[in-house]
């Protein structure tokens, strides 16, 4: 069957009855969950449940330079350039960080790279097109922290630099004004894992404030702080941050302020994934509408991305958006295509990290093959694009395995690297990869020897099937927004009946069925995506594992069992 089910089931240990006695009023699903978190005491659960963990942005280490030299930028009418990113973290921290400073009156330009430009990171052939246009400050979002050289080179040109940027730090911050990463020695800042547009509104924030203090007087539009949270929810769930602390409070509020966004490209967008934004979540935005961002940058220009979030204009954003959902269609093709060939350059038996390279792999499409072949072996992944002399690739890596601690490890056989635990991405010359490949390979046989690497599914609840109830989806509701680092409660019940199966989509790939609800008429509907291959094989009793959830469709709203694994019931 499909490789979701061939995990180990493990049920989460039960919570004690002093965790129950305490939160006697909740549902006792819910507590069970909340106890599976470490969430056992009462002031820790109101806070989590209330959503409002933020910090102050003059916390962050080097934000009161950065906020004093952007302000006499604006003041003097320096041009300002935002030098972001191509994923959806960074052009969802460009739109933000050109819409605020535009606002407050500053002239600001943004500039995204594309990929075929040279690859992540700030380029010395930028800079020169940078402060050849006459920019005397450019800040860079979602990257910076580690291109010690092309700072060095900015410095020489004239440029004035500040980094904002969540990426691991090096052994030192590159030269700049100001750096604003919360994972540099000496910042003192509560929470280390904003992402990229996480930072960028902290700065807004920042800037925000002081301006309501002391006005510039050369401020264009009224903007505030909620205005920008629909482009905070996007980037941060895009970018796959652990949904925890500020970050879950951030995407609440941006999933609030996206369900009315003013934004018309994102109005499209969402009408042409068949989403109604009334309702829209957190994993909506991670499965229908990121994806289409993130296209921009894989195999066109991020440009585009970034046009289709700020521009007013509803006739540009019907054809923006169209462009955009038609790219994003492309990229799954072409994705499949590259994964099917990735995995069968994957030699046997599998080691412990898969290292493929071809010159067939487009830049743009190799985190995410990286990430199928991670899903599908659990063993961490490199994707290499060669090039003639000079190779770019991609890693992804499971939880055993801190992928960016192992390349700083091999950084004197590469040109250039940086990411974090679970995914990277460096720069290599040809001539280096097989020393660099034993290399590596060592590290991670030393890394994981005597580990038994078996993907588990976390089982938080055995719920019977009579009691998911509508009342129960609403209690769980109270832990959203689930993404990564805070998953959607995933529940099981044991030894139920089923009925009705067929295979479903295009393909037939997906599997329905009907569960009946023992001592009453009622069913509940069941879809098992990826896994049809059960039809025609399925007892006729199951153990279910799924997520409990509203199925929204042709104006009618229904709960359904979002059925991630099931097995023969034993």
């Amino acid at each position: 069957m499909e490789s979701q089910n061939h995990r180990e089931w493990q049920f989460a240990a039960p919570a004690p009855p002093s965790a129950l006695e305490s939160f006697a009023e909740l549902d006792p699903v819910l507590v069970q969950i909340l106890y599976n978190r470490g969430i056992t005491d009462r002031q820790v659960a109101d806070q989590f449940f209330a959503r409002d963990e933020s910090g102050s942005p003059f916390r962050l280490r080097g934000m009161s330079d950065a906020v004093t030299r952007i302000r006499q930028a604006i003041r003097k009418g320096e041009k300002i350039v935002i030098y972001g990113d191509y994923d959806a973290d960074g052009i969802t921290a460009t739109a933000l960080m050109v819409e605020t400073l535009s606002a407050l009156g500053g002239e600001v330009e943004p500039f995204i790279p594309s990929r075929s430009d040279g690859g992540y990171g700030v380029r010395r052939q930028a800079l020169d097109r940078i402060a050849g246009e006459g920019a005397t400050l450019m800040i860079t979002v979602d990257c910076g922290i580690r291109d010690h050289q092309a700072l060095r080179y900015a410095k020489d040109l004239g440029l004035d630099v500040i980094v904002t940027d969540h990426h691991t730090v090096a052994k030192t911050l590159p030269p700049a004004i100001a750096v604003i990463n919360p994972k540099q020695a000496g910042c003192g800042y509560p929470f280390e894992d904003l992402c990229g547009v996480g930072l960028a509104f902290k700065v807004a924030e920042g800037m925000l404030r002081v301006e309501r203090q002391i006005p510039l007087n050369r401020q264009t539009r009224e903007l505030t702080e909620n205005d920008l949270l629909d482009l905070v929810a996007l980037g941060t769930v895009a970018d796959l941050v652990p949904l925890v602390g500020e970050n879950r409070a951030l995407v609440s509020r941006g999933v609030a302020q996206l369900r009315k966004t003013r934004r018309p490209g994102l109005r499209q967008l969402a009408q042409l994934a068949r989403l109604n934004l009334d309702v829209l979540s957190a994993e909506d935005i991670g499965f229908r509408i990121a994806p289409q961002i993130n296209a921009t940058g894989r195999i066109a220009s991020p440009f585009d991305g970034y046009r289709l979030l700020v521009t007013p204009d509803r006739e540009e954003a019907e054809r923006l958006a169209s462009y955009v959902s038609n790219l994003n269609r492309q990229r799954q093709k072409l994705t499949r295509e590259m994964v099917e060939h990735a995995l069968a350059l994957v030699e046997e038996p599998p080691g412990d990290i898969l290292i493929v390279a071809d010159e067939r792999f487009p830049e743009g499409l190799m985190g995410l093959v990286a990430s199928k072949i991670a899903e599908t072996f659990y063993r961490p992944a490199i994707v290499i694009a060669m090039g003639d002399e000079m190779s770019r690739a991609s890693a992804r890596s499971i939880p055993e395995f801190h992928i960016t601690r192992a390349l700083d490890a091999c950084q004197d056989r590469l040109i250039q690297h940086g990411g974090h635990a679970m995914a990277a991405g460096f720069t290599i010359a040809n001539r280096e990869l097989p020393a660099f490949r034993a290399q590596l390979e060592a590290l991670a046989k030393s890394a994981l020897a005597g580990q038994t690497l078996l993907p588990t599914l976390v089982i938080d609840a055995v719920v019977p099937i009579e009691k998911t109830t509508g009342a129960l989806y609403d209690h769980l509701q109270k832990l959203a927004p689930f993404g990564y680092g805070n998953q959607t409660p995933l529940l099981a019940s044991l030894n139920v009946e089923v009925s009705s199966p067929r295979a479903v989509g295009p393909d037939k790939n997906h599997l329905k069925i009907s569960v009946p609800v023992p001592g009453s008429s009622e069913e509940r509907d069941g879809i098992a995506f990826r896994q049809g291959n059960w039809y025609g094989h399925l007892p006729d009793r199951v153990d279910l594992a799924y997520h409990l959830e509203m199925n929204h469709w042709n104006n009618e709203t229904k709960l359904q069992l979002n059925i991630q694994a099931l097995r023969p019931s034993k």
